[in-house]
């Protein structure tokens, strides 16, 4: 029945994502939504965009072993993202009418900014994908007990998102998160409610998590450690900005207020939502014991099915895999969708600037079934490691090579060129320094960190010391026109 059920609910996606391609017509309509969305659609789709498989397994797993402290990145940093978003980026980016965040970078630096930011946001996008198809292969093999390997679900779980993104595009992306949306909200709120109740009530689940000292949220008092908790934290809050899907999402609305309250409000449920799994898993401590904490350590991206199969019944069972399958598809169609989009805009057309807008909807297409198909060559090889790590490793290329440009473009009228490649490099190479293969400084200081210090250091020396000498040269020049 649970595997029947699962079944059919993929099923159901693909025939909305058939529908959607009908309305498909041009590279807008597929890439954003030709510009028609509601609030409620834009809330929807960007709180399912960012509740994905690490929010179900990852960050709950976390929770347990470190307490609020150890998950600063996601879902804080995360959702802190969607809000700065809506308050300071949104309308801006609106009021542009781009079709892609690498169109940014080409209007505000040149086509050289535009081609190397692209590839940082593409290759961004590895790792948070990847963790989505490891995550939809552990879900099969654990539904069919086994009889499914994990390699074999990646494939299958692939398939299932690709083929509907393909065809439907953004359109078909926004009504499925939808739909998804609402399905992972009841589903996981009533599991909510019976797990509390299997633990004998939420006041013992509070308490036990008092007892463990896990809602502790800020670090020791040690440079250190309040250092690596900064870092943490940016990586996601400022880190994300730079990314075609959120873009994607901000354009998608049909005017720019819309775009900025759907990423504002978006952001801050995903926030508070993401302490269900949390509570939860909480509760499955109370119930299991130590077996949970074995698990929590061990192999923590079972605990919470592993929970749900062995002490609820098949109604909760349901409920959860259609809530969890809900919160990895949602996330794993626009991941898939934002790089392809990015490609063919901004570095494919820079290869081929005369193609048609046929042509270029063709290109987004097979873009998408090229990129899924490196991400899951790319998830296989990476078996092994945890879903949150994959995710949060994605956005360190982007925090320290594209933020910075994005932000001082925005804000900052005396941003050059000059200023954003030397933004670009200074931050990348101080970046890659602190990787543990070339040095130890990264014990010391969390690279992203320093990678951001310093692409806001290349950015201002960058854009000022040309202006400055060029000052100099015009008033030496001046003088001694005077003095002649």
């Amino acid at each position: 029945m649970l595997i029947t059920l699962v079944i059919l609910y993929l099923l159901g996606t693909l025939a909305l994502g058939v529908w959607a391609g009908t309305r498909i017509k041009t590279t807008s309509d597929f890439a954003i939504a030709g510009r028609s969305l509601p609030l409620v659609m834009v809330i929807t789709t960007t709180f399912a965009t960012w509740f994905g498989a690490e929010t179900v397994m990852g960050v709950p797993a976390r929770f347990i072993q470190g307490g609020l402290h150890d998950i600063v990145e996601d879902p804080f940093g995360a959702g802190t993202c969607l809000i700065l978003v809506g308050v300071f980026f949104a309308a801006r980016l609106y009021k542009l009418n781009l079709l892609t965040i690498g169109d940014f970078y080409r209007q505000r630096y040149g086509k050289g900014i535009e081609v190397f930011c692209s590839v940082a946001i593409i290759l961004s996008y590895l790792g948070w994908v990847a963790a989505q198809i490891t995550a939809l292969g552990l879900v099969f093999s654990i539904l069919t007990d086994g009889a499914m390997s994990e390699t074999l679900g990646m494939i299958v779980g692939t398939l299932a998102v690709l083929i509907y993104v393909v065809i439907g595009g953004f359109l078909a992306v926004a009504w499925t998160d939808f739909i998804q949306m609402i399905v992972l909200v009841v589903g996981m709120s009533v599991i909510a409610f019976f797990a509390a109740d299997l633990a004998g009530g939420s006041d013992k689940v509070i308490a036990m998590a008092s007892s463990q000292d896990l809602f502790r949220f800020l670090p020791p008092p040690t440079f250190k450690d309040i250092v690596f908790f900064i870092g943490a934290g940016l990586t996601m809050m400022l880190g994300s900005i730079p990314q075609q899907d959120i873009y994607q999402r901000v354009m998608s609305a049909r005017d720019a207020g819309t775009a900025a309250r759907g990423a504002s409000i978006g952001g801050a449920a995903y926030i508070l939502f993401a302490f269900v799994p949390m509570f939860i898993v909480a509760s499955a401590v109370v119930v299991m014991g130590e077996q949970a904490m074995t698990l929590a350590k061990d192999d923590y991206q079972r605990l919470l099915p592993t929970f749900v199969m062995t002490k609820m019944p098949l109604v909760m069972q349901i409920l959860f895999f259609g809530a969890l399958l809900s919160a990895i598809k949602s996330t794993s169609s626009a991941t898939l969708l934002a790089p392809s989009t990015s490609f063919v805009e901004n570095i494919l057309k820079n290869l081929r600037p005369r193609m048609s807008d046929r042509e270029a909807l063709l290109a987004m297409r097979w873009s998408i079934v090229a990129f899924a198909a490196i991400v899951l060559a790319y998830a296989i090889a990476m078996k092994g490691t945890t879903i949150y790590e994959l995710v949060s490793e994605a956005y360190q290329v982007t925090l320290v090579g594209a933020f910075v440009p994005l932000v001082m473009g925005l804000y900052w009228k005396r941003a050059t060129t000059q200023g954003a490649i030397a933004s670009v490099t200074l931050g990348i190479a101080t970046w890659v320094l602190f990787f543990p293969q070339i040095t130890t400084l990264g014990e010391h200081f969390p690279g992203q960190l320093a990678g951001l210090i310093a692409a806001f250091i290349g950015m201002l020396a960058g854009s000022l010391l040309p202006q400055f000498v060029r000052q100099r040269h015009d008033s030496d020049h001046h003088v001694k026109g005077l003095n002649a």
